[in-house]
C-alpha cells in the first residue's frame, strides 16, 4: 500500500504542472472549444490512472523479474547464453514499448504508409537487442563504456553521410523513444542482476550505461533502413 501511495503521489506531481499550465492558458490565451477542453480534462484523468497502474505493474512485476533473470543467467557460466538472452529480451521489451509504437504510428500516418509501422518497430527493436547484447558483453569482458559509446556514435555519424535526409531525424527520435517506461526499467534491472553476480559490489556501477548503449542501436538500425529505402 505504501508503494502504491508513493506511485500515486509521483504521478500526480508529474501530471499536475502541465495540467495547470493548460488550464491557465485556456482561460487567458487559447480559449479552446469547451468540448475539446473537457476532453483534455478527461484525458488527464485517464492518463493519470493508466500511469499509476502501469508504474505499479513495473515495480511489482517487471523490475523483480528483470533482476532475477540477470542474476540467474551468469550462474550458467555460458557467455553465449547471457549475450543471446540479452538480445532477445532487449528485442521483445522494445516491441512492447508504448513510446516506440506511438512514434511508428505517427511516421506511418505522415508517410502515408510508405514507412510501415511494424517494419519500423522491428527495426528499432533489432537495434536495441543488438546493443543490449553488447552491453552484456561489456559487463562480462570488462570493456570500458566510453569505447563502446565512441564506436557506436562514430558509426552513427558515418551512416548519417549516406542516410536520406528524411530518415536522419526519424533515427534520432527512434533512439529517444527507447528510453520509455517499459524498456528502461527492465534493461536496468537486467544489468543490475548480471553485474551483481559477475562483479564485486564496488563495481556495481558497471550495470549502468546500458540505456545509453541501447539508445544507439535504434539510431543505427533506422539509418540502415533509410539507406535500404533510399
Amino acid at each position: 500500500m505504501e508503494q502504491f501511495m508513493e506511485t500515486v503521489k509521483e504521478v500526480v506531481f508529474a501530471v499536475l504542472p502541465i495540467t495547470l499550465v493548460i488550464v491557465i492558458l485556456q482561460f487567458t490565451l487559447i480559449w479552446l472549444p469547451t468540448e475539446v477542453f473537457i476532453q483534455f480534462l478527461i484525458g488527464v484523468v485517464m492518463v493519470s490512472v493508466g500511469l499509476i497502474l502501469f508504474l505499479v505493474g513495473v515495480h511489482v512485476g517487471l523490475l523483480p523479474v528483470g533482476e532475477m533473470i540477470g542474476s540467474t543467467l551468469p550462474k550458467s557460466k555460458k557467455i553465449w547464453l547471457i549475450i543471446a538472452v540479452g538480445f532477445i529480451l532487449g528485442f521483445v521489451v522494445t516491441v512492447a514499448e508504448p513510446d516506440v509504437r506511438v512514434l511508428a504510428q505517427q511516421i506511418d500516418d505522415v508517410s502515408g504508409g510508405e514507412i510501415s509501422q511494424m517494419v519500423l518497430i522491428y527495426s528499432v527493436a533489432l537495434g536495441v537487442g543488438i546493443f543490449v547484447a553488447l552491453a552484456m558483453a561489456r559487463i562480462i569482458f570488462k570493456i570500458q563504456l566510453k569505447w563502446l559509446l565512441l564506436g557506436g556514435y562514430s558509426v552513427v555519424f558515418l551512416l548519417a553521410a549516406i542516410t536520406p535526409n528524411t530518415f536522419i531525424p526519424i533515427s534520432f527520435d527512434a533512439g529517444g523513444v527507447t528510453t520509455g517506461p517499459m524498456t528502461v526499467p527492465f534493461i536496468l534491472a537486467l544489468g543490475v542482476g548480471v553485474a551483481s553476480v559477475l562483479r564485486s559490489k564496488s563495481s556495481s556501477s558497471d550495470s549502468f550505461g546500458l540505456v545509453a548503449l541501447a539508445s544507439i542501436g535504434p539510431i543505427i538500425s533506422v539509418q540502415i533502413l533509410g539507406v535500404i529505402y533510399g
